[in-house]
């Protein structure tokens, strides 16, 4: 497999609406990306969404790995043709686990029927006392482990259905004082009040099975002390703690890429370069406007010294499995 295919199957890219262009098709095949991420500007009707996927499908020749954010509430792509469920902290306060396991196992048969192989949920974020501009009602709420249990209950259902489920946003953002897709949010927990309150429902998602987790775009400086390094970027905690401490053998794919500010001294696909190179991230997420301009960023990064790539084939392998 050739350096590009490696990086490619680490790209999942946004289409900018319902039908399909010959600058689509020229998108994945240049860059070779291994997946889709639908918005709601991708979705009018069930018959659309398959003309389009089908389509770029047919015209590359290969199988795409789709998906999607489906949380509940507010944060619905494909409200036209599915259930639309409350959010999660109407769910966490109804306090009915039953609910919230059928609830995953309704939204796995209905994204599946529509052609969507992972679903970007459940937020697994706990709430604290501190102001949440971007989590709020989409967290189960402030009691660590009642968003475990309602986590583990919807993963379960939700892939009993054939669809993955995706925990997020790792190591945990539910105080963080910006939107991380705005800004760039400096959370100054330390480790032990990460491990008491944030990590638990990661920690009960991986035991239930998740097939992937998301991690955050916030700063975490007593977490990891390297300079403005945000921990999607973060070596010490994606590949030493979630892949080496806590042993997740899943895949990781970044939050989206499009949207979220990078880091000062990094220009969009430099930053999604560092991200595949720094944490060997499987997906991150991005808009087509970019899409060629971060393969080649990425492709250099992946190259070490001999020119030559590391570490890629086992990780690309997980992506595979998604699909």
């Amino acid at each position: 497999m050739t350096l590009e295919a490696l990086v490619g199957r680490r790209l999942m890219f946004g289409l900018p609406g319902p039908d399909l262009s010959d600058a689509d098709v020229e998108l994945f095949r240049e860059t070779q990306a291994a997946g889709v991420m639908l918005y709601r500007r991708n979705f009018e009707t069930p018959e659309r969404l398959a003309r389009l996927l089908t389509g770029l499908e047919d015209a590359l020749g290969r199988r795409l790995l789709i998906a999607t954010d489906h949380e509940g509430g507010r944060i619905i792509m494909l409200g036209r043709s599915v259930t639309i469920f409350p959010d999660n902290l109407a769910a966490g306060t109804a306090g009915e686990i039953n609910f919230v396991h059928r609830q995953g196992l309704f939204e796995g048969r209905e994204l599946r029927r529509l052609g969507v192989d992972v679903n970007f949920s459940p937020v697994l974020d706990v709430l604290t006392e501190r102001y949440s501009p971007n989590i709020g009602i989409r967290s189960y709420g402030k009691d660590p482990p009642l968003v475990a249990r309602y986590g583990a209950a919807r993963i379960r259902g939700m892939q009993s259905a054939g669809v993955s489920a995706c925990a997020k946003h790792f190591p945990g953002k539910g105080h963080a004082p910006l939107d991380a897709h705005l800004a760039l949010p400096m959370i100054g927990s330390e480790w032990s009040e990460m491990h008491a309150t944030h990590l638990p429902p990661f920690l009960a998602a991986i035991e239930a099975g998740v097939d992937c987790i998301m991690t955050s775009h916030p700063l975490y400086p007593r977490l990891d002390p390297a300079p403005r390094t945000p921990a999607t970027f973060s070596r010490l905690i994606v590949e030493e703690f979630l892949r080496g401490e806590i042993g997740f053998r899943g895949a990781i794919v970044s939050d989206d890429r499009a949207s979220a500010r990078p880091t000062p001294r990094s220009s969009r696909p430099t930053a999604r370069a560092r991200c595949l190179y720094e944490s060997s991230r499987r997906a991150p997420r991005a808009s087509t406007r970019s899409g060629p301009g971060a393969r080649r960023a990425s492709t250099e990064a992946l190259r070490d010294p001999k020119g030559t790539v590391s570490r890629s084939p086992r990780r690309s392998r997980r992506g595979a499995r998604l699909r």
